[in-house]
């Protein structure tokens, strides 16, 4: 698991995230459960080159929901390694109806040619702040788990 800080500013104003990357790793599974009780914004990320990967991130948005205890947890589903298109296992249209299923915002990203990757953040943010301002409140810090 790997912590980051990352600095953006989204719609004018500027947001710092706080990002821990789990990389799927069982290692620190127990730790897991603190994590998503303390983060606020979730990306959940599976290979679209690996259709185990897609299948492994079910249960990750069930125990993202089951600690958080409500359905309306700022998510987004993402794609990543659009850069292998030739290699794909999981089709668009697979991304897409799972986020709908889980209403949440799906994109397909490259982290190696960083393709969407900033519009990936600005999107967390955006669902964090909004999500955080129900009576028009000041938007809040950013704290994202990556999954």
């Amino acid at each position: 698991e790997d912590f980051y800080r990352k600095e953006i500013e989204v719609d004018s104003s500027p947001s710092v995230l706080e990002i821990l990357d789990t990389a799927g790793t069982e290692q620190f599974a127990s730790m897991r459960d603190l994590y998503i009780k303390n983060g606020q914004g979730f990306i959940l990320v599976y290979s679209l080159v690996n259709q185990q990967s897609f299948q492994d991130i079910k249960p990750m948005r069930d125990q993202i929901i089951r600690v958080k205890r409500y359905e309306r947890v700022p998510m987004i589903l993402v794609g990543n390694k659009v850069d292998l298109e030739g290699e794909r296992e999981v089709s668009f249209g697979e991304g897409k109806a799972l986020a709908e299923e889980w209403s949440c915002p799906f994109m397909e990203t490259s982290a190696k040619n960083k393709a969407s990757v900033d519009e990936l953040f600005a999107e967390i943010v955006r669902q964090m702040n909004y999500a955080a301002q129900p009576n028009g409140d000041e938007p809040c810090c950013a704290s994202c788990a990556i999954l």
